[in-house]
């Protein structure tokens, strides 16, 4: 078959700008062949070479004595004592998801347990955080159904528990879904593998699924704007197979057990293009591969199409060759393909061979470490102006609550989670639909929470304070539970970087990000950045999503109890009332208006402390966010079968959503205790009720907890069921 000639329509069409196809030029002294375009077209787009965002990227915090390895590997390894690591990360399967949903998101997940298992851990536990536009949108059913059942089905099938997540509405994601997955998993401290190859001659081999068609081309389609001719990009969407992830994690970990492995990658985007590319760049050597050892389940397959495919379940690994009969048994007795399709090289060359013939011939080094670095001129966002509080009317409190837990937006999401499972390998201490999930470290004492935090509405309105409100935010969900907060992963999804407002909004949400990580004690690990979530020109809401894991040391330090009759409410944190870009703005007045609530780090940071310090004193705990105190309240109430009665009737006291609080339940000898600790270490504190009876009373406005808790419970099923 001919390959097609190289045309400016070509160069176009695999993503690359005139002045980069012109570097390409500059570096190999002459005109590609189709398949080096193709390698190059990969290895240069945004979402492989974050050639946008690296300059900022560099800025994050990324070290700490908790941390054994940061980004630039599969996934980041965080130490959690006794000898083990947690392996965590979060990615995006977004422009994939909105073409083919079921795939999309099955593959996302797909993809990110393979990043935790190529470093050697057993997953224990998936998040998910997902986007969607209004919900009277033609296609936002069809989105939320495939997605949904895209996630559980592979997750299910692999058997990892989906310990916690987040969805959202906005007419913002109407043209471009988000779908992030986020995978942790297990290893010895001394058991991580990574991708670094090393020595001369050693042979790579090919593991895993065969290659077909599917997702030629996926990772250059994800790096580019959507227009009407979404339907065409069907074909770059991979196809998934759980059963045979679920048998290529337990060859991979079994071979690892027998020392055969040097390296290991698995193959995500651009395929095996980035994975050899990768390996070889990070061991200093060259990599030549012959493709007519490419196990392949389709015919006639060009090199083209094996170097750019993304088809699923598939590593690349560099073999010890003395251990080559005892890795292959291993593969053969799992089913799954086992082909030494090259070996490393000396020279600095990426070297392709299909039949006798030379496809590709490449410096190495070059290819991977030579992608264009753009510093985007970007716009400082135009400060919101602050909200006229007098502008909003009081509402009666309890249609407040009934608006916000009616609306898709915070209402319950069993519907989504009931079709994860959330209880395989019965670690689970803690499942989705309160604050951070909690899984048991299985034979210790120790627990691991996690959660995903993020408030699009607010990094659009001041993408620095959004951005720190994120981690904050998940610093309280994790804290709420008494875990120390260890370190997290960001996944950075945003519209066009070539427009100055959009890549402001990126850079304003990394200082905010940075500055946070590095108060709380959080370095950024691991993660992912997804740009041109655009449509027609029409971008998504800024959403920087923060994945985040903290450690329990001692089971008897978690607080996982429930609200009781009898309890006292008590509200850790200071309240001013801000109601600046709030969930009741929004729902009840169908307002966007104001800046974000300020993050104070210093705050956030002593009153987390004070919670961890404290936890004997507290039977339950969450931080408020959404919908503030009322809605924060009802939902610990209504977990729990109880009602609940708050002193206040005020709006802007209990919906206001001010950052840096907690919300405590805990009996009144243990109150009068906190009261004391907290006037100690300069803590705001203050008693705002009590959980009782079978009502929900804010002031004098009253309403049956049954009543609610069938909003609460019944409304996302009867949008979407």
């Amino acid at each position: 078959m001919q390959d097609p000639a190289i045309t400016p329509e070509l160069i176009e069409a695999h993503g690359l700008k005139p002045e980069e196809y012109d570097m390409i030029l500059e570096i190999i002294g002459r005109e590609p062949t189709f398949t080096e375009l193709g390698i190059f077209s990969a290895m240069w787009n945004e979402h492989c070479s974050y050639k946008s965002s690296k300059k900022w990227l560099r800025t994050l915090p990324t070290e700490g004595p908790q941390v054994i390895c940061g980004p630039g590997e599969n996934a980041g390894v965080v130490d959690i004592g006794d000898g083990q690591a947690v392996i965590f990360k979060m990615e995006s399967h977004n422009h994939p998801s909105y073409i083919e949903p079921y795939q999309g998101a099955a593959t996302g997940v797909g993809g990110i347990l393979r990043d935790v298992f190529t470093m050697g851990a057993r997953p224990i536990a998936a998040m998910n955080s997902l986007s969607f536009g209004e919900p009277d949108h033609p296609k936002t059913r069809q989105l939320v159904h495939g997605v949904v059942e895209g996630v559980g089905g592979y997750g299910n099938c692999f058997g990892v528990p989906t310990v916690g997540g987040e969805v959202r509405f906005d007419p913002a994601y109407n043209g471009n879904c988000l779908v992030n997955a986020f995978a942790a998993g297990l290893v010895d401290s001394d058991k991580i593998y990574y991708s670094e190859a090393s020595g001369v001659g050693m042979p790579v081999v090919y593991l895993g699924a065969k290659t077909g068609r599917d997702g030629v081309g996926g990772a250059t389609m994800a790096s580019a704007e959507f227009d009407e001719s979404i339907e065409e990009k069907r074909p770059t969407v991979q196809v998934g197979d759980p059963f045979t992830e679920k048998r290529l994690m337990e060859a991979t970990l079994e071979l690892m057990a027998t020392g055969a492995v040097i390296s290991i990658q698995d193959m995500g985007a651009a395929g095996l293009t980035c994975s050899a590319v990768e390996m070889g760049d990070k061991g200093g050597l060259g990599v030549k591969l012959q493709l007519d050892q490419v196990p392949q389940r389709e015919e006639n397959m060009t090199a083209y199409e094996m170097m750019l495919s993304e088809s699923q379940e598939r590593m690349l690994m560099v073999l010890r060759p003395e251990k080559e009969a005892e890795a292959r048994a291993v593969f053969e007795k799992w089913d799954l393909d086992f082909a030494i399709v090259g070996e490393t090289i000396a020279e600095d060359r990426f070297l392709i061979m299909h039949g006798n013939e030379v496809k590709a011939d490449l410096p190495l080094a070059t290819l991977s470490g030579s992608a264009p670095e753009y510093d985007r001129p970007w716009n400082e966002p135009e400060p919101a102006e602050a909200l006229d509080a007098d502008s909003v009317p009081g509402v009666d409190p309890i249609d407040g609550l009934k608006a916000l837990v009616g609306s898709p937006n915070y209402c319950s999401r069993q519907w989504v989670y009931e079709q994860y499972d959330t209880m395989v390998m019965a670690d689970t201490a803690r499942g989705p639909g309160l604050g951070a999930g909690l899984i048991r470290v299985h034979g210790t004492d120790k627990l691991l929470a996690f959660t995903s935090d993020v408030t699009p509405r607010y990094v659009r309105a001041n993408p620095t304070e959004g951005g720190k409100q994120a981690v904050a935010e998940a610093y309280r969900n994790l804290t709420a539970l008494g875990a120390l907060p260890l370190a997290t992963t960001d996944n950075m999804n945003f519209g066009n970087p070539e427009k100055p407002e959009i890549m402001g909004q990126f850079v304003g949400a990394i200082k905010g990000i940075g500055q946070a990580v590095s108060a709380l004690d959080m370095p950024i690990v691991s993660g992912n950045v997804s740009l041109y979530n655009e449509t027609d020109g029409q971008a998504i809401l800024p959403t920087p999503t923060i994945g985040a894991v903290g450690l329990i040391d001692k089971a008897e330090n978690a607080i996982t109890g429930e609200v009781r009759d009898g309890h006292v409410a008590i509200l850790i944190g200071e309240t001013t009332g801000h109601l600046g870009q709030s969930a009741i703005l929004s729902e009840v007045y169908n307002r966007a208006e104001g800046d974000a609530p300020a993050v104070d780090l210093d705050a956030e940071k002593r009153n987390g402390d004070f919670i961890r310090a404290n936890h004997t004193l507290i039977k339950a705990c969450t931080d408020l966010s959404d919908g503030g105190l009322a809605l924060a309240a009802f939902e610990m109430a209504e977990a729990a079968g109880v009602g609940v009665q708050l002193d206040s009737d005020d709006t802007a006291t209990l919906f206001g959503e001010d950052q840096a609080r907690y919300l405590v339940a805990c009996n009144f000898d243990q109150a009068e205790a906190l009261m004391i600790e907290a006037g100690r270490a300069g803590v705001p504190i203050q008693s705002v009720g009590k959980f009782t009876g079978d009502t929900v009373k804010f002031g004098t406005s009253e309403a049956p907890l049954a009543e609610l808790s069938a909003i609460y419970r019944n409304s996302f099923g009867e949008t979407f069921a």
